[in-house]
């Protein structure tokens, strides 16, 4: 079975621009958060209570990984 989508390149075009910018968008999100939790658990850290913010760096981390191949895969389904 043949799985091949039959897509415009005109809307192709378009949808690779989106994906783009969006790209960009989830790299910036993704260093901000990541900083945003460092500088947090490093003032945790110093008074004691360090380990409550592993957590949110985990999901900050997972979400990295899910903005990081939403790309590749729409890309592989479109290419057909």
């Amino acid at each position: 079975m043949d799985w091949t989508l039959a897509v415009d390149p005109a809307v192709t075009g378009e949808l690779d621009k989106i994906l783009g910018y969006m790209a960009w968008l989830v790299s910036a999100a993704a260093i901000l958060g990541v900083l945003i939790i460092g500088s947090r658990m490093a003032i945790a850290l110093r008074s004691g209570n360090g380990d409550e913010h592993l957590t949110q760096l985990a999901m900050v981390l997972g979400a990295c990984v899910i903005g990081a191949t939403a790309g590749p895969i729409v890309a592989f389904l479109l290419s057909g």
